[in-house]
């Protein structure tokens, strides 16, 4: 079901934002060649903590063991924190999600570890770029499929695989919510988007081929082919004064985008 929020709920899950800036700040300063992914895991927990937020992944579906999904090199999505110590070379994607009186925010990045290749560099930036094209999108009027399109059209453009079978999604008071919010899509069609709504927009591109492939665990998702995959969130609402996204600091950003970009 999709959900609108109200001003006072959008105040609550601005929060929760916040709680996953700080999060992604602090991983992202502290995520080093040598360093171990629980570490970093450990380190979320903490700030989560400190916000008075509680982790949306820990126990999620009853089964996911950490505060955070720590991802690296071909790993998409969903891999979980383990004694791996991060390798000069490497890229990481980080996820976080934080629960602030009943409502959720949720954001990614991919960082590169110490000194990485110019492919890893530009599938990097270019995810990124993807995401941003997306958010632009996110408008009173606009359609889910203008979102999907543009994500869609960066990731063809520079011939790499764009995930589909894991997407963005409505989120409110549950982590996932309604709709779906695919990294593909026809521009002017789709559900109509209104306000009160708010998204997670989270472009994956792999830097081969789009298929993926699950671990035994149930939760890693990898490249099929052993490539490289990025991976970029955040969450933004259509609020009465307009888009706002959540999860890039303290407050909520109701700048223009590419203003915004530039507080991460």
């Amino acid at each position: 079901m999709i959900t609108i929020k109200s001003r006072r709920e959008f105040a609550k899950m601005a929060r929760a934002g916040a709680a996953v800036a700080a999060v992604l700040a602090a991983v992202r300063e502290t995520a080093l060649p040598g360093v171990s992914l629980v570490t970093l895991d450990e380190i979320g927990a903490k700030v989560i903590a400190e916000r008075g937020c509680t982790a949306s992944f820990l126990g999620y579906q009853g089964t996911y063991p950490a505060t955070l999904c720590l991802s690296p090199n071909d790993v998409i999505v969903h891999g979980i924190p383990s004694e791996y110590k991060l390798r000069e070379g490497d890229i990481l994607s980080v996820d976080a999600g934080a629960i602030f009186e009943g409502f959720h925010g949720d954001a990614a990045f991919t960082v590169g570890i110490g000194q990485v290749t110019s492919d890893a560099r530009r599938l990097m930036d270019t995810t990124e770029d993807a995401l941003w094209a997306g958010l632009r999108e996110v408008r009173k009027g606009g359609r889910l499929g203008d979102i999907g399109a543009a994500v869609h059209a960066i990731g063809e453009a520079h011939g790499y695989g764009v995930v589909e079978e894991y997407v963005g999604h409505g989120i409110g008071r549950e982590m996932h919510e309604e709709p779906q919010v695919p990294n593909y899509g026809t521009p002017g069609k789709g559900l109509k988007l209104k306000t009160g709504m708010a998204l997670c927009i989270e472009p994956m591109f792999n830097a081969g081929r789009r298929s993926t492939k699950v671990d035994g665990d149930g939760w890693t998702v990898r490249t099929d082919d052993g490539s490289l995959s990025a991976h970029w969130e955040h969450t933004v609402a259509i609020t009465p004064d307009g888009p706002q996204v959540f999860t890039i600091g303290d407050q909520p950003v109701a700048v223009g985008f590419e203003e915004a970009r530039a507080h991460r």
